[in-house]
């Protein structure tokens, strides 16, 4: 009969050893099933005789009869005691006490950073709530975002795992924790900056850049600063026309704001953290050839140089227009505002507004007279220059006085009200027409006494004055303002 069963006693303690064994003769296939525990007294089998002697643990290979903690695996290090002036840097794997009873914390991730790393935080003293602590991302974003934390409850406890550079470190465990980011407020550089409350002003008088290092992240945190700013865009002005008196009148540089702003002025215009170029505008030259029957073309004088923040572009303004008493008269120039027309034929002034942009920044010239029956009799009074609040006004004859320019439009963004945008006034036989407020020069009259000077007012975008002995007056500066909360 074959034997089926070897009985306990069969074999006499220590009298089968490994020698007696040949190597592979009891294999997985010769066993019907598994050994069960009462088949094997205890030790009989080594770990290391086992063709899997380990198990792997949230990556970590632990040998079988070792043992390893399981759920948050951190080192925790002594208290850091908070001294208001000293910064503490992570390492993952660690976790930290820090006692802010005597001052605020600044404690950075580490720099660099690997999926699974894991760093604990725990409120030592109770504190947070009166002494926050400020957890720096250091490069990574926290949560999805680029920006820090703040923790400014008691006992709070947070548990961060670094996932991607998509998320960076998000908050795998959290405990009394009211709100995990940190208020922020635009930051930025560029320009002459002044501050208005709580709002900082930069102001371009020359071409620059505007530099964004920060953002205000309202409204995720409602005590952090909008990320949108309000703007004023002003383009140079366009030049007056000299043209024995009866020069059409600049046109004034295009005018562009969203200030003041819905929602306390806290800004209408979405930026990011860039660098900003700003050009400002210069101002045509007036244009004046010199005075001899048939000289002047049929041309409008110098536009205005455009002014640029970001997307928004403001057009300089169009020239006043010349010609003369024996030529083709000429049609004042489009742009921000139109420049006037030539004083003669009912010359027309150009349009404003172009390229065509809404709200309008600017408007047409005025038109010149031509009040006689008899074509030329009474042509002597060029059209003013368009401004950013009006049209130009016509010029009139008899008595033949250069139109007044075209009014511009006030505006507080500095947080002082300055009008901008004038038209200049245009020349006259007899007499020149107003600048427009806003800092439009005066046209001046054929003849002498000549008044002098008809240059618009720098920075303020104005068109030139008109007219005059062949003297026209050169348009204004332009100027960009950018205004946003900053605490």
């Amino acid at each position: 009969m074959a034997l089926t069963k070897l009985p306990k006693n069969a074999f006499g303690t220590g009298s089968v050893d490994t020698s007696k064994i040949e190597d592979g003769t009891i294999q997985n296939q010769e066993l019907a099933g598994s050994l069960s525990e009462d088949k094997l007294a205890t030790g009989t089998i080594e770990n290391a005789s086992l063709s899997n002697s380990s198990i792997t643990i949230n990556g970590t290979s632990i040998s079988l009869g070792g043992s390893s903690s399981v759920g948050v695996d951190v080192n925790w290090q002594s208290v850091i005691t908070a001294d208001g002036s000293t910064t503490t840097t992570g390492v993952a794997g660690n976790g930290y006490f820090i006692d802010t009873t005597s001052a605020a914390h600044t404690f950075n991730l580490p720099a660099s950073a690997t999926l699974g790393d894991q760093i604990a935080i725990k409120d030592y003293a109770g504190t947070f709530g009166s002494n926050n602590l400020t957890i720096g991302r250091n490069g990574h974003n926290i949560q999805g975002v680029a920006n820090d934390s703040l923790i400014s409850t008691n006992r709070a406890s947070l548990l961060l795992v670094y996932v991607d550079s998509t998320k960076g470190w998000i908050y795998a465990e959290e405990s009394n924790v009211a709100s995990l980011l940190k208020a922020q407020f635009t930051e930025a550089t560029g320009g002459t900056i002044t501050t208005s409350g709580d709002f900082k002003i930069h102001t371009f008088t020359g071409d620059g850049c505007f530099v964004v290092s920060t953002l205000g992240n309202s409204p995720v945190n409602p005590l952090g600063g909008p990320s949108n700013v309000d703007y004023l865009v002003v383009a140079g002005g366009g030049a007056g026309a000299g043209s024995g008196g009866i020069g059409g009148g600049g046109g004034a540089g295009g005018y562009r704001t969203t200030f003041p702003s819905p929602s306390c002025n806290a800004g209408a215009f979405p930026i990011s953290s860039t660098t900003y170029p700003i050009t400002v505008g210069g101002g045509a030259a007036g244009y004046h050839p010199a005075y001899s029957p048939g000289s002047f073309d049929s041309n409008a004088s110098g536009k205005g140089s455009d002014s640029i923040f970001s997307t928004i572009t403001s057009t300089g303004g169009g020239g006043g227009g010349v010609g003369g008493s024996t030529c083709a008269p000429g049609h004042g120039g489009p742009g921000g505002s139109g420049g006037g027309g030539n004083g003669g034929w009912g010359t027309p002034g150009g349009n404003g507004n172009t390229p065509p942009v809404s709200p309008p920044q600017g408007n047409p010239g005025g038109v010149a007279n031509d009040s006689s029956p008899t074509p030329g009799t009474d042509r002597y009074a060029g059209g003013g220059g368009g401004g950013a609040g009006a049209t130009g006004s016509n010029g009139a004859g008899p008595p033949r006085v250069g139109g007044a320019g075209g009014v511009g439009v006030s505006n507080s963004i500095t947080a002082s009200s300055v009008t901008y945008a004038g038209g200049g006034g245009a020349g006259g036989f007899l007499g020149g027409g107003a600048g427009g407020s806003g800092g439009g020069g005066d046209g001046n009259p054929c003849g002498p006494p000549n008044p002098g000077n008809q240059n618009a007012s720098v920075n303020t975008g104005g068109g030139g004055g008109g007219g005059g002995n062949n003297v026209a007056g050169s348009g204004g500066k332009g100027i960009v303002v950018i205004r946003y909360k900053f605490q």
